[in-house]
């Protein structure tokens, strides 16, 4: 690993690399907020998304993942995003093999997930980039997919492609218990997160509330807002 993108995982893994900082305080709170999202029913399968790329869904899904399991819980994290996945960065993996095998039925679950530097987080890279992610997303084998990694793990957390972009997350939003929309201050515009809310609940998503990231700091604010939508 250079030292350059050795520099990128210490940035944007906070939680595991500086776990006291008011940051990595700010994730346990979204994680806090989750678990009290839904009273009727628990929720395992969380999806993460943005109305549009570059706005910040893969760093916040890979911190809420090291948060999920230094709780004690057993977490896989899935890169589900099968157009620009980034997972395998993050957390230096090989990406030979990943979702995309399991579900083409090419490799079992148990013999593509790899486990994290962080105790109880396992992780599922994308696997090679397939023509045809939508159709992918929406088989069949996606909900066996999610039923046999239920079997395993109290937590699985789908890093996705924005909503805007393609219609990947709003087939897989509607797979999963809840989502996370992430919004980046400044980049994000109303009318694109307006558009990406009705697209999720056109999709019947369950949306868990929305993170804004990228906030300017002042003397008495954290790095982002957390809140319902």
């Amino acid at each position: 690993m250079g030292r350059k993108e050795s520099r990128q995982q210490n940035r944007s893994l906070v939680t595991y690399n500086d776990s006291k900082s008011p940051i990595a305080e700010q994730y346990r709170t979204i994680r806090t907020n989750i678990q009290y999202a839904s009273v009727d029913r628990e929720i395992r399968t969380i999806m993460v998304t943005s109305a549009g790329p570059g706005e910040g869904k893969s760093t916040t899904v890979a911190n809420l993942a090291v948060v999920m399991a230094q709780q004690g819980k057993k977490v896989l994290l899935v890169d589900s995003d099968l157009r620009k996945p980034t997972v395998h960065y993050t957390f230096r993996k090989s990406n030979d093999q990943g979702l995309t095998n399991v579900l083409t039925h090419q490799a079992r679950l148990d013999a593509v997930i790899s486990p994290s530097d962080v105790l109880g987080l396992d992780i599922l890279t994308s696997g090679p980039v397939p023509p045809n992610p939508a159709e992918l997303l929406s088989a069949k084998s996606m909900e066996s997919f999610i039923s046999d990694a239920l079997a395993d793990y109290d937590i699985v957390l789908f890093d996705s492609p924005p909503v805007l972009a393609v219609t990947d997350a709003q087939i897989l939003s509607n797979l999963c218990d809840g989502v996370v929309l992430v919004l980046s201050s400044g980049k994000t515009e109303q009318d694109g997160a307006k558009k990406a809310k009705e697209l999720l609940d056109n999709a019947n998503a369950k949306i868990l509330g929305a993170v804004l990231n990228a906030k300017e700091l002042k003397q008495s604010q954290y790095y982002y807002y957390y809140g319902s939508s």
